[in-house]
Parts: structure tokens; sequence; C-alpha cells
């Protein structure tokens, strides 16, 4: 009797607070992230200034990055392989958050007022980030069968299954996202853990294998330089993991535990901001993915220097071959006065 007197009590005490929870729980998380524009640009007028010039820079230096990789992997690479498939679906999707930014940068602009975008962007951004982590994931599942189980591995290690599995990944984040957004708080949780906490718990368990093997060489035939590329990829996936998306999804997992978590608006602003920059590091990927990536982009630089080069001493040939024919007008010029007066000296 006493305990459920008190539990009345404090319900009768607490109205506001209860109806205020139930409402939060139950609201669809896309409204909660729409509203948080303008709760930054009303309370926090500093950070929405640098958080406009920061995804500006993201913004022009991903598509930049970006788009030469999937020049280079499109046009440049062969053959296809499964590497090399899942990277260049990997940089489409930084492609495609870096082109989800300038609405961010309309949204901060507008103060938050635009829901309309505010909408499309999250949804997309979702969608797209969602595929990074899947493809990352993918990348590092594809190096530890090629440098651990090689035999096993070959059945699985085709460019068909890569491109299915490719599909796969794009329908899975698309619909999941989707159905997640428009639901309530309370399903937020398994989001994260399906489509974050797995992805990394994978990732870090490959990692430690791959080293493991490779601190044994007799236990695999690989070089010692293809098993140290390895390495290198997966601690760099890692690290990015670590920088850019850890920050969002414990951001994530405080909002499903407690709702009306203070500064919220900063915390998700701030860690949005970090999981965008993912689109500019992941270049860093594809230097381990495949050597011709490397190589053409020093041919590229190369190039450039080369036709730098190339058209200085072009100028330069074409400035002293104007100085030439200054000179040898000059030269006439001069020979033409000395020649008059000694025709004039000469009797008729």
């Amino acid at each position: 009797m006493e305990l459920s007197s008190s539990t009345n009590v404090s319900t009768t005490l607490c109205p506001t607070l209860t109806t205020n929870v139930s409402r939060v729980t139950r609201e669809p998380y896309v409204n909660r992230l729409a509203h948080l524009d303008e709760g930054l640009y009303d309370d926090f007028y500093t950070l929405w200034i640098a958080l406009v010039v920061i995804n500006t820079l993201i913004f022009m230096v991903g598509i930049v990055l970006n788009s030469l990789a999937l020049y280079i992997f499109c046009f440049r690479t062969k053959p296809k392989t499964t590497s090399v498939i899942y990277t260049i679906n990997l940089a489409i999707t930084d492609l495609l958050v870096n082109l989800s930014l300038p609405t961010r940068i309309i949204l901060y602009y507008s103060g938050g007022k635009c829901l309309n975008c505010s909408y499309v962007h999250i949804f997309s951004y979702f969608v797209n980030m969602y595929c990074s982590i899947l493809f990352l994931t993918s990348i590092c599942v594809d190096r530890y069968l090629a440098i651990v189980q090689v035999e096993a591995s070959r059945r699985w290690r085709s460019p068909n299954v890569a491109k299915v599995a490719c599909v796969c990944i794009w329908l899975f984040a698309v619909v999941v996202t989707y159905s997640f957004l428009t639901c309530c708080l309370t399903r937020l949780f398994a989001l994260t853990v399906f489509e974050f906490f797995l992805p990394l718990v994978i990732i870090v368990v490959f990692t430690v294998r791959i080293v493991c093997a490779l601190a044994n060489p007799g236990l695999m035939q690989q070089s010692r330089e293809r098993r140290r590329r390895a390495v290198q990829l997966l601690t760099t996936v890692l690290v990015i993991f670590t920088i850019c998306f850890t920050p969002f999804h414990v951001r994530q997992v405080l909002v499903y535990f407690h709702p009306e978590l203070p500064h919220h608006v900063v915390a998700y602003h701030i860690t949005v901001t970090l999981s965008s920059l993912n689109s500019c590091l992941d270049p860093v990927v594809y230097c381990f993915v495949t050597n011709n990536f490397q190589s053409t982009m020093r041919g590229f630089f190369r190039k450039a220097e080369a036709e730098q080069s190339s058209g200085d001493i072009v100028s330069m040939q074409k400035s002293s071959k104007g100085s030439g024919i200054v000179t040898g007008i000059a030269h006439s010029m001069m020979l033409m006065n000395l020649a008059t007066p000694q025709q004039e000296q000469v009797p008729a």
C-alpha cells in the first residue's frame, strides 16, 4: 500500500514531467533532429558560424578528393577486384555525404527554419553515413579474407559476389535508416547497435587477427609488405571510426537512456560534423587498397608540374625570340642611320 501510494503521489506531483518524457519517447526521431538546428542558431551563435565555415571546407575538400578517387578507380584501375568494387562504392557514399552538406549549410544559414530541407538532409546524410560504415567494414573483411583465409575465401572474393554485397548494403541502409528515423526514440538503440557497434567489433577483431598473424610469418604465405599494408589499412579504418563515428553514436546511446540530456544540441552538431570529416579521411584508406591510386596521384602532380615547367620554358623562349626580333630591328635601324650620312657625302 505504501509503495503504490508513493507512486501515485509522485505521478500526481510530476504530471508534466511524465507527459514530456512520454511525448519525447513516442515522437519520431527525425522530428527531434530537425528542430535541433533551431536551437543551435538561437542559443549558440558563435558555434553556428564556426560550423558553417567548417562544413564549407569539408564540402570543397571532399568533393575534389572523392571525385578524383572515383575517376581513378573507375577509369584508371584494372582489373576491378573485390577491394576496388567496395572502394568505388565507398567513394560514392562519401561523395553523396559531401553533396548533402550544402543542405546543412542552408539550414545553418536559415537558422533552422527550413524544416523540409532538414528532413531531406537528415535522411540522405544518415543513409550515406551508414553506407560508409558498412563499406569500410566490407573492405576490412575482404582484406582479412585475402590475407588470413586465402584458400577458404577464393569462392567468396569474386567481383560478382562483391557487387551483390554492395547492392544489399545500399538496400539495407536505406530501408533500416528510414524505418528507424521515422519511428520513435525507443528503437534508436537497435540502429546504433546494428549499424555501428557491430561493424566496429568486426573491424577490431579482424585487426587483432591480422596483427597476430603478422607476428608469426611462418603461418602465412604472403609477403611481409602485403601484410604490412593490410595492417595499415585496418588501423586507418579503426582510427577513422574512433575519430569520426564513435562520438556521434556515443551521443545516440546517451540520448536513448537520457532523452532530456542537457546541451545535447551542441553535442549533436559537433558529432555530426566529425562524422562528416570521414569523407575527407577515407582517401587515406584508398592508398592502402591498391598501389594504382598512389601512382596515379603522383602522376597527376608530376604532370601538373611538368606542364607548369614547360609553360615557363615556352614563355621564356617566346620572350627570348621576341627580344631577338627587337634586337635585329634595332640593329638594322642603326645600320640605316649610319648609311644615310655616307650616301649624302657622295656627289650626285
